[in-house]
């Protein structure tokens, strides 16, 4: 059984939820919206953006930065600067260009023992056979997992079809192509490897294991999480990244670290010059899609989620769009869209009873979001609506 790390009371300094809380919304550029920062330094700086579907990314921006443009993204992609991947936690993740190629080979390790769980449906299959059809297929032309499912069975008919698709996409670096993902265009998920995508060849094509990609790579990492995420301890990163023995990572990275503990004596690792903002600096009412990684990078999720609201933005395998009130969780939202009327509907779920200032803030932003996001811009209504049971 793992056991946590914990520190004495008093050897080091202390931070409460609030405390987290705030340290986390600055470098999740969620206390003030970014002014100064493009669309793909964003994406730098945040190490990726959730991606299962084609609309949060552009919903996570909206929130984060200040003059956000839709059709700058979907440009970024068009020119292969952004590409939507497999990396993080085996989901698909908006990522610079130079991210993807240093994260996927961070993230082998993963994906490999991944593929542990599908050992019946690939009994006889020879992965290494099944990655060099795979990659020929999709090299030659960008693929549907259907199509590659269907090839794949010409050789494996006994295989099941879709341990043969999770194989093929644990095993290679496999990119969605364009139009998916882009603005009020998007398309259906096709796949080719990421070297020829980029255009790299050999390069860039993300095999190998985090061993391999050095401990340079694994450093960055760390100190690059930190950045968009801390203060964090190991256990938090490892469940950001769904890495396992990073201790000793933080142990060599060590002296260029400042350490504290929470309430519950567990160490948290930092950036000495991260911004770490007063408890009671003022946090914004912020609308984020599903799947925001700020509810996913940390392996304690107090200091965004308060306790009674633990569970309550999932339905299964389903995720609520959420949002936010004084930094925490507070309930949940949809947009609906009619592009033959012209007309979007934000219907605001709280999970308690806001204030009328809070209603007001709540409308405010609603308002901003739906300006830059609706695709549907001729009119729209924001409604609050009751909670929903999750």
């Amino acid at each position: 059984m793992k056991t946590t790390k914990t520190v004495p009371a008093g050897s080091v300094p202390v931070l409460g939820a609030r405390d987290l809380n705030r340290a986390t919304l600055e470098r999740q550029l969620l206390l003030r919206r970014a002014d100064d920062l493009s669309v793909k330094d964003a994406v730098a700086h945040l190490v990726g953006l959730q991606a299962q579907n084609v609309k949060p990314p552009y919903y996570a921006l909206a929130a984060r930065l200040e003059h956000f443009d839709p059709a700058e993204l979907s440009a970024l992609l068009e020119a292969r600067e952004l590409v939507r991947i497999v990396t993080l936690r085996s989901t698909i993740h908006l990522h610079t260009a130079d991210d993807a190629r240093t994260l996927r080979p961070l993230v082998q390790d993963a994906r490999t023992r991944e593929l542990s769980g599908f050992r019946a449906g690939l009994a006889g299959v020879d992965l290494a056979e099944l990655a060099a059809l795979a990659r020929a297929a999709v090299e030659a032309e960008p693929r549907t997992m259907k199509q590659l499912r269907e090839l794949l069975l010409v050789r494996w008919p006994d295989a099941d079809p879709q341990s043969l698709a999770v194989a093929a996409r644990c095993t290679l670096p496999l990119v969605q192509v364009t139009p998916r993902g882009l603005w009020r265009r998007s398309g259906q998920v096709a796949l080719t490897t990421l070297g020829t995508w980029l255009g790299d060849g050999g390069n860039g094509n993300g095999n190998g294991s985090a061993g391999d990609a050095g401990a340079g790579s694994l450093d960055a990492a760390v100190l690059r999480y930190l950045a968009a995420f801390g203060p964090a301890s190991v256990q938090d990163m490892q469940t950001w990244a769904r890495l396992t023995r990073l201790r000793e990572i933080f142990e060599r990275l060590r002296p260029r670290l400042r350490t504290f503990r929470d309430e519950n004596g567990v160490e948290l690792f930092d950036l000495p010059d991260a911004p770490r903002p007063d408890a009671d600096t003022p946090a914004p009412a912020r609308f984020l899609p599903e799947y925001d990684n700020l509810l996913l990078s940390h392996a304690d999720r107090s200091r965004v989620v308060p306790a009674e609201y633990k569970g309550r933005t999932w339905k299964g395998n389903y995720s609520y769009s959420v949002f936010l009130l004084d930094g925490f969780l507070a309930g949940v939202w949809r947009l609906t869209e009619d592009p033959k009327s012209g007309s979007a509907v934000l219907t605001i779920e709280p999970f308690g009873r806001p204030g009328r200032a809070q209603r007001d803030e709540l409308v405010r932003e609603a308002e901003r979001m739906l300006t830059r996001i609706a695709e549907t811009s001729s009119s729209y209504d924001i409604r609050f609506g009751a909670v929903v049971d999750a």
